[in-house]
């Protein structure tokens, strides 16, 4: 009988550890899974913002020299990405792929232009800028025209203002979320314990004589839930690395490092103070006030 009885307890034991370290892992994983958006928020902006496009259109009467000149100009300045020479005779083949069909057959000649297509560094994406190059090059008198979507520019900044400061606040409601969980899952487990505690403290033990085996249980406990909470981290950020390659997530490994330590300092921190204030509380209790 005794033997049974032990044995329930030993499982309802390790079925309260248990609970404990995937509590844990699973709210700093999803805290982590936040620091790494924040981390790449302005990553992830910035390449989409550099997907938009600056067309200028070139005159027909257009040198070669002339053309060749302006996109080693364009090529060379802080502003600009990348640029792309695009012949009037690429265009109209890029056309008939997308429309499956050859426009020429009806018009009976190529009415499109030569442009190139510009593509400006992130910080350089705004309608301020758009309108100062746009009329630089419009000042060249072999070129037609200068084309952007400047409400979408408009859109895509307003949009990043928006996302950067409710990803803030939820940063911020996360944190407190994850907290408060952590600390009652850890309040739950020292409560299974807390005639323990009271009997230990009736024999004459200290507080803290009490109250440090419970600390590094649970500090353990912190060190195992963060440790498979960065596993989770690990295989999304090389999944996520190796799908779209284009955002780099991990050409900067020292964040990166640095989120990891830190969700793992969290682990151990976060479960430490819970713990101390959960024992503090049943040492501070009556006798009689154990069974509410």
């Amino acid at each position: 009988m005794s033997s049974s009885f032990e044995k329930h307890q030993k499982r309802r034991l390790i079925s309260s550890y248990f609970s404990v370290v995937l509590s844990i892992a699973l709210v700093l994983f999803l805290l982590g899974l936040l620091g790494m958006l924040i981390l790449n928020a302005k990553k992830v902006s910035d390449h989409f913002k550099e997907q938009v496009v600056v067309t200028i259109f070139l005159k027909d009467t257009a040198k070669e020299v002339e053309t060749k000149q302006l996109e080693k100009s364009l090529a060379m300045a802080d502003y600009v990405k990348s640029t792309e020479y695009v012949s009037k005779e690429q265009a109209a083949e890029f056309m008939k792929v997308n429309n499956g069909e050859d426009f020429m057959d009806f018009v009976g000649y190529n009415p499109l232009q030569n442009s190139i297509d510009v593509h400006l560094k992130a910080d350089f994406v705004t309608s301020e800028h758009l309108e100062k190059i746009s009329a630089e090059a419009t000042s060249k008198n072999f070129v037609d025209e200068v084309t952007y979507d400047n409400d979408l520019v408009n859109l895509m900044n307003d949009n990043v203002k928006k996302i950067s400061f409710w990803v803030l606040i939820i940063s911020g409601i996360f944190t407190l979320i994850a907290v408060l969980l952590i600390n009652s899952s850890i309040r739950l487990a020292v409560y299974s314990k807390r005639f323990t505690i009271k009997t230990m403290q009736m024999v004459g033990a200290t507080k803290q004589f009490i109250r440090r085996p419970f600390v590094w249980k649970s500090v353990r406990l912190g060190m195992i839930g963060a440790i498979l909470a960065l596993l989770g981290m690990a295989i999304v950020l090389y999944y996520l690395n190796k799908t779209f390659t284009e955002l780099e997530l991990l050409s900067n490994p020292i964040l990166v490092t640095l989120l990891f330590v830190l969700i793992f300092a969290l682990g151990i921190v976060i479960t430490w103070i819970s713990t101390h204030f959960a024992t503090q509380r049943f040492l501070n209790l009556r006798t009689n006030e154990l069974y509410y």
